[in-house]
């Protein structure tokens, strides 16, 4: 194997790497998106309620979402998390001027979320199904998986290559990354698209803003890795392959 081959698909096995890890944080944390908001120190019934709704099992996309805006809430794939005050009162407080302790409350997004239709209005069940953001929602949960499953089996396929002593296989894995690229890019559009159509129905309120996190990032850093391993991949598999074929022209010659 040339030298110039060899170092392309160390390069582009240490950006798989790191593209897989990268993907696989960006699954399993909660920062996907942020929202920033004025702590709620003031523990009022209204207040309770709303964390106890946001934490019930039974929480519609309409009432975790009021939550995730007035509790500097954060939501990730599978989880959707608040930061309320760690001590509640059934009393309003007394004012203070020194800081209080705030606790984070998370809870998971079931299967059966994952795949609920969204509604035109969003938690009146009687607006009708918004078909765009139920499959962009759907899209953006599946489709990081499908990548990271993408990688993980062109990255065994790469193992079998380089036990055979043959870069020819790793074209596959090139293939493979290409694909997962695809997926880890669509599933960043669909997430962005989701929010901003959501931002539209159910708009934020004063003094609440919104920004991506770094799990979202992640993902889009990840996405650039994929491709430039899968360039690598391929090109090392087929320019190999045609000097092979080339130089075992010109013995036979």
């Amino acid at each position: 194997m040339d030298n110039r081959f060899a170092t392309a698909f160390v390069i582009a096995c240490v950006l798989s790497l790191i593209s897989t890890i990268y993907m696989a944080a960006s699954i399993g944390t909660d920062f996907w998106y942020e929202y920033r908001s004025p702590v709620q120190e003031n523990s009022s019934d209204s207040n309770k309620m709303a964390w106890d709704d946001f934490l019930g099992d039974e929480a519609d996309e309409k009432t975790y979402n009021d939550a995730l805006f007035r509790y500097n809430g954060t939501m990730g794939l599978w989880r959707r998390c608040i930061t309320i005050p760690k001590n509640t009162h059934w009393y309003a407080p007394p004012e203070r001027t020194e800081s209080f302790d705030v606790v984070t409350k998370c809870m998971s997004f079931t299967l059966n979320e994952q795949f609920m239709e969204k509604y035109v209005d969003p938690g009146n069940h009687n607006s009708g199904i918004d078909l765009l953001r139920t499959y962009l929602w759907r899209c953006q949960f599946l489709l990081p998986f499908v990548s990271l499953g993408l990688m993980c089996f062109g990255g065994l396929i790469g193992l079998c290559a380089c036990i055979c002593r043959s870069l020819y296989p790793t074209i596959a894995t090139g293939i493979l990354h290409l694909l997962a690229g695809l997926c880890t890019l669509g599933s960043v559009s669909c997430y962005v698209a989701g929010i901003e159509l959501l931002h539209q129905k159910l708009g934020l309120p004063e003094n609440v803003s919104g920004e991506f996190g770094w799990s979202f990032c992640l993902a889009c850093v990840s996405a650039p890795l994929q491709f430039m391993a899968s360039a690598l991949f391929i090109w090392a598999a087929h320019t190999n392959r045609k000097e092979y074929t080339l130089m075992k022209a010109y013995r036979v010659a």
